[in-house]
């Protein structure tokens, strides 16, 4: 099995555990961001928990250490942005692609917002994106 049919095969599982668990409904999260029900809180929490646990044990088995790096100064800003973004739309990017395979039709116009924001910030910051495989995503001036 090829590496890309596995990481395809692991993103549809992903994506139906997270349809399953209520992140892709709309009223359950409306339930979470207004602290009426905990549950998608405490499943994030546990996810993020266990990944914190396992991630370091993954790359010590690999051989692989994590650079330290410093928490840029933007990201508690531009957390709560997405927060609130998360919030309004019911939805994050992963969500977006759960809701449009879910059939749910409204995801569309969400992934309309979600890219004209992406573009309009790359404007806005005087930076286009362009990929190139060979190494990676890289600005045009």
């Amino acid at each position: 099995m090829t590496r890309a049919v596995r990481h395809g095969l692991l993103g549809i599982a992903m994506g139906v555990a997270l349809g399953l668990c209520g992140f892709s409904s709309w009223d359950q999260l409306h339930a979470m961001f207004t602290l009426r029900d905990p549950r998608l809180f405490l499943t994030f929490g546990g996810t993020v928990a266990l990944v914190a646990l396992a991630w370091p044990l993954l790359g010590r088995a690999r051989g692989v250490a994590a650079p330290a790096r410093r928490i840029h100064s933007g990201s508690v800003r531009g957390g709560l942005l997405f927060g609130v973004g998360w919030a309004i739309a019911g939805a994050c990017p992963a969500a977006i692609a759960i809701q449009i395979g879910e059939g749910q039709l409204l995801a569309v116009a969400t992934l309309a917002g979600l890219l004209l924001g992406n573009w309009a910030f790359a404007v806005g910051q005087g930076r286009i994106f362009r990929f190139n495989p060979g190494a990676g995503c890289s600005t045009q001036d």
